[in-house]
C-alpha cells in the first residue's frame, strides 16, 4: 500500500515538472496559481502572490525561531537554510521571492535558451533576465547549486540594477563578485554561499519564477523571505499573516510578563507556565491601557486571540 502511494506521488511530481515550460521560461500564470492555491489574496499579473507591503515591513521584527516554530506546526519542515556569507550582517532583508534556477551549462540547451529569450524580447545575458522582472519589495532568490568559482551571478553593475528595481537585495545559493562595489550600494544586502573574483561561466538559466531548492529549503515565487544574521527562512504566502501575528503576540506577552515580573506582581513560575484566568484578564486589561505597544491593529489582535490557546 505504501509503495503504491509512493509511486503515485512520484508520477504526480514528474507530471507536474514536465508540465513546466522549460528553457528559462516563466511558468504560466495558471500553473503558478495552482502551485500557490492556498493564497487567496492579490496577485501580480504573472500569478505570483502579492503580499502587502505592510507584511514585508512587519516581518523585519520576526525572529527566525518564531517563524520556524509556526511553520513546523503547520507541517512545513523544509523552509530554512543557514550558513551564509552576508554583506551587512546587521541589515535585515525581507521581501517577496522572485526565483531563478541555474544549472550547469550545456551548449545545445544554452543556445535554445538564448534564442528563445531573444525572440521574446529579453535583453542582455540570461543572468540579467530575472533582474528585469523585479518590482519594489522583491528579493531575487536564485539556486546556482552552490557554485562559487565561476558561479558569480552578479557584480556591482547588476547589484545596482537590482537595487534600483527592487530597493532590496538577493539570496543566492551561489556566489557574487565585486564585493567592494556592492558594499557601496546603500540599502543593498546579500546572502550568498561565497564570493569570488571570477566571471560567471559554464552556468545557464533554466527557469524563472519556478519552485527552487535553496540548500535544504524550498522556495516558491511569492514566498516571504526573512533573511537575518542567523539564516534565511521562506514563508509560504498563505501563512505570512499567521507567522507575523504569532510573533507579534509573543512579543506583547513578553513585554507584559517582563513588566509584571519587575513589579513583583507574579512569580517567574506563574509567567512561564500556562497562565491562569486572572493573568489572562490582567493581560487584556494591560493591552487596553497600552494601545501604543500594539504592532498590529486591535481588530487583527482580537481575531488572532479567538484561536489562541495561550
Amino acid at each position: 500500500m505504501k509503495m503504491n502511494y509512493l509511486k503515485s506521488n512520484i508520477f504526480l511530481i514528474f507530471a507536474l515538472l514536465l508540465s513546466f515550460p522549460m528553457l528559462a521560461q516563466t511558468i504560466t500564470k495558471e500553473q503558478l496559481i495552482a502551485l500557490t492555491a492556498e493564497w487567496k489574496g492579490e496577485r501580480f499579473p504573472d500569478g505570483r502572490p502579492k503580499l502587502e507591503d505592510k507584511w514585508l515591513e512587519r516581518a523585519k521584527k520576526v525572529s527566525l525561531e518564531e517563524a520556524w516554530g509556526v511553520l513546523r506546526n503547520e507541517g512545513y519542515y523544509n523552509q530554512f537554510e543557514g550558513n551564509w556569507e552576508i554583506l551587512h550582517p546587521n541589515l535585515v532583508l525581507t521581501g517577496r521571492a522572485l526565483t531563478a534556477m541555474y544549472i550547469p551549462s550545456r551548449p545545445d540547451i544554452d543556445k535554445q535558451i538564448r534564442d528563445r529569450g531573444k525572440a521574446e524580447g529579453r535583453k542582455g545575458s540570461p543572468n540579467s533576465w530575472p533582474i528585469d522582472m523585479l518590482t519594489p519589495g522583491d528579493i531575487y532568490v536564485a539556486d546556482a547549486f552552490g557554485k562559487i568559482v565561476d558561479g558569480t551571478l552578479i557584480g556591482d553593475n547588476l547589484g545596482n540594477a537590482i537595487y534600483a528595481k527592487s530597493k532590496n537585495g538577493v539570496v543566492f545559493y551561489g556566489s557574487v563578485r565585486d564585493v567592494e562595489g556592492l558594499a557601496q550600494i546603500e540599502g543593498f544586502n546579500y546572502f550568498v554561499k561565497g564570493t569570488d573574483p571570477s566571471f560567471i561561466q559554464n552556468l545557464m538559466l533554466a527557469g524563472l519564477n519556478v519552485p527552487i531548492r535553496i540548500g535544504r529549503a524550498v522556495c516558491l515565487p511569492g514566498d516571504l523571505v526573512i533573511a537575518k544574521r542567523g539564516g534565511v527562512i521562506f514563508v509560504p504566502a498563505h501563512l505570512v499573516e499567521k507567522v507575523i501575528l504569532n510573533a507579534e503576540f509573543i512579543s506583547l506577552r513578553d513585554q507584559f510578563g517582563h513588566q509584571r515580573l519587575r513589579e513583583g506582581k507574579y512569580s517567574p513560575g506563574e509567567i512561564d507556565m500556562q497562565w491562569t484566568d486572572a493573568i489572562k484578564k490582567d493581560f487584556l486589561s494591560w493591552l487596553d491601557q497600552n494601545p501604543d505597544k500594539l504592532p498590529m491593529t486591535r481588530k487583527e489582535l482580537d481575531e488572532f486571540m479567538k484561536n489562541r490557546t495561550w
